[in-house]
């Protein structure tokens, strides 16, 4: 079965052709980061306006690099949410025309569930069940995934996601967006024990982010000489230590020995890194992702589509597709 992916939930435009949920046969991604660069973060109306721009040319490049055309396409996979709203809306209005005029099933896909289902995409894709730990720009959390399409949310962040208190540090630091890969960068050069930054919500597996970033601007202030590489690597190192602690926890509750890493946190090779160590010394199987498929792409939509066929809706259903910007796990 060949599903064609599209996802346009935040600032990526991605359409992808995968085969039977596991085979990528092209994927495009057209990344909107300069466009954004200069405003420190994402502006929904120029995201949307370049999702319009890039999604034809996308999905021609697409079809291209695999030597296919749209009547060899089985199905039509898209992300539905949670994202920005206007965002979604250009995927999805693209994926009903093509499942209208191809007279093929849409599948709608939850946004968070790609992110697991990118690891279906894996030479070694990992066993039910399993923890999850989505961590990304807009969501933290912790899922308990029994089978396919049986997850349990088990914790989340009550305030900022993970990715969020990145992207605000790098800010108070100057290093622009995305602060993720910046913060990483420097980090290495920092004492990661040189500043105590607290942990907030330490007897729940809760995650919690705004006190963290609160302090890291409380020490700018109060410090003018401040080291900058210190203050990102005891930063990057108070975040990644959080997680691993919750996500051990988690597991010991369930007693669950498989630890999946997704979402674009996860390009962090440094929190990669310290996870499989950990993980190691406990017997514990942790599952990490090439940076590419950790960053949002129409690949892993296209996947959990595959895992999710019940969810087809029919040519006459079309109309009731809608973005839906809050959609939860």
């Amino acid at each position: 079965m060949i599903i064609l992916g599209i996802e346009s939930s935040c600032d990526e435009t991605a359409i992808a052709l995968v085969k039977d949920g596991r085979e990528i046969l092209a994927h495009t991604i057209n990344s909107q980061t300069e466009l954004h660069q200069s405003f420190g973060g994402v502006v929904p109306e120029l995201a949307s306006r370049q999702h319009v721009e890039s999604i034809h040319p996308l999905l021609n490049q697409t079809l291209s690099e695999a030597n296919m055309m749209l009547q060899d396409v089985d199905a039509i996979a898209v992300t539905v949410g949670p994202g920005l709203e206007g965002a979604l809306l250009v995927g999805i209005s693209t994926a009903k025309t093509l499942a209208y005029l191809l007279d093929i099933p849409l599948i709608p896909v939850n946004h968070l569930h790609g992110h697991i289902y990118a690891h279906f995409l894996t030479d070694s894709p990992p066993q039910f069940p399993f923890l999850a730990l989505l961590a990304s720009g807009g969501h933290t959390q912790l899922v308990h995934c029994k089978d396919h399409s049986q997850f349990e949310l088990i914790s989340e962040t009550r305030d900022d996601a993970c990715g969020e208190a990145f992207d605000k540090v790098a800010r108070l630091l100057g290093l622009g967006y995305p602060g993720g890969p910046a913060i990483e960068i420097i980090a290495k050069q920092g004492n990661k024990e040189a500043y105590k930054f607290p942990k907030a919500m330490k007897n729940s597996l809760e995650f919690s982010f705004s006190g963290l970033k609160t302090a890291v601007m409380q020490t700018i202030q109060k410090n003018p000489s401040f080291n900058k590489e210190d203050v990102a690597a005891s930063f990057q190192d108070c975040v990644i230590s959080t997680l691993l602690e919750k996500s051990l926890s988690a597991l010991k509750e369930l007693n669950c020995k498989r630890l999946v890493l997704c979402g674009g946190v996860m390009a962090n090779r440094t929190l990669v890194n310290i996870f499989q160590e950990s993980s190691k010394k406990k017997k514990i199987d942790c599952y990490a992702l090439s940076p590419i498929l950790c960053t949002d792409n129409a690949a892993m939509i296209a996947s959990a589509a595959f895992y999710c066929k019940n969810n087809k809706v029919k040519k006459e259903d079309l109309i009731g597709i809608k973005p839906m910007s809050n959609l939860a796990v």
